[in-house]
């Protein structure tokens, strides 16, 4: 009786966290998490899917991105979304869309706000990524647009990525020729991101 009691306690503080079985996580993107310009399979997200299928398995991951979508599409289709898949953690990676556009800045804090707070009603932990411009679009404007995302996650206090894609732009071997898409070689390294921000996550799962 003690050795099974000293076993459970020695695996209680030393063995892999896993995720329950029925856990789900659900990524609303756009085109960086819909594998934009390449097979599904070798976008990031699949990439995680692999990682977490060999150190959590049963977990299922639902990926929702939309290319081309903008935070005002997700925002609307989210409460049903959230509501068929019943996610224990919701990965928001969203803005770009509304930035090339020139789209209201305030109004994109505004609906990823709403996102996180949908999210929240349905027992789910955020975590948010965030995006950067093409410095074209001037210091002023990519300034305040990246600084939406640290406050909207010191505001409502979930985990932030802060760039996806960060030193990876300015690498002309992991891009696709738009320029603005990274190709599949920079895809592995984009899920290890995601991946080192969502561990605390997948660690606190009940």
């Amino acid at each position: 009786m003690k050795l099974r009691f000293l076993l459970l306690l020695l695996c209680t503080f030393a063995c892999p966290l896993r995720l329950a079985a029925a856990d789900t996580l659900l990524i609303v993107g756009d085109s960086l998490s819909a594998a934009y310009g390449m097979p599904v399979d070798q976008g990031w997200v699949a990439l995680l899917q692999q990682r977490l299928a060999a150190e959590n398995p049963g977990v299922t991951l639902v990926n929702a991105s939309i290319s081309g979508d903008t935070t005002a599409g997700a925002r609307a289709r989210l409460p049903e979304t959230i509501t068929r898949h019943r996610p224990e953690i919701v990965i928001l990676q969203l803005g770009g869309n509304d930035g090339l556009r020139g789209l209201s800045l305030e109004a994109m804090k505004d609906n990823l706000a709403a996102m996180i707070s949908t999210a929240r009603e349905h027992a789910a932990r955020v975590l948010l990524i965030g995006v950067q411009l093409p410095p074209n679009y001037g210091p002023r404007y990519t300034g305040r647009f990246e600084a939406i995302y640290r406050e909207l996650a010191a505001e409502n206090g979930v985990a932030l990525l802060p760039s996806l894609v960060a030193g990876i732009g300015t690498e002309h071997e992991l891009m696709q020729a738009d320029g603005i898409h990274p190709n599949h070689d920079a895809q592995a390294r984009m899920a290890a991101r995601v991946h080192e921000y969502l561990l605390p996550l997948l660690e606190n799962s009940p």
